[in-house]
């Protein structure tokens, strides 16, 4: 709903999602000013916040062993905040060479 409000009047939004169970659901309803365009299955180099997950991974949140929920969770936050304060390295995570080429 959020998106749809930042939609200009008269103009129309197209959304690029992944097939994850929330964007296929026939439960979401999604607003007439709107057209979900799904990435192809398992296309993780279509999709940059994958290649953003495995940073993380590979640089906070792997090798551990983690004491209950609450310690996952700490170290998941941990690990976000880590990344949200480096936007020149979600950049260039999220960089995709072939979709820049004039």
């Amino acid at each position: 709903l959020e998106i749809s409000q930042a939609v200009d009047e008269g103009a129309h939004a197209v959304l690029i999602v992944d097939q994850a169970g929330w964007h296929v659901t026939p439960k979401l309803k999604v607003p007439d000013n709107i057209t979900l365009l799904y990435l192809p299955p398992r296309s993780p180099e279509l999709n940059p916040v994958e290649s953003l997950w495995q940073f993380m991974r590979e640089n906070w949140l792997s090798n551990r062993i983690f004491k209950d929920y609450d310690d996952i969770v700490s170290h998941c936050c941990d690990a976000w905040n880590k990344l949200v304060a480096q936007p020149w390295k979600i950049m260039s995570i999220g960089m995709r060479d072939w979709a820049h080429r004039f």
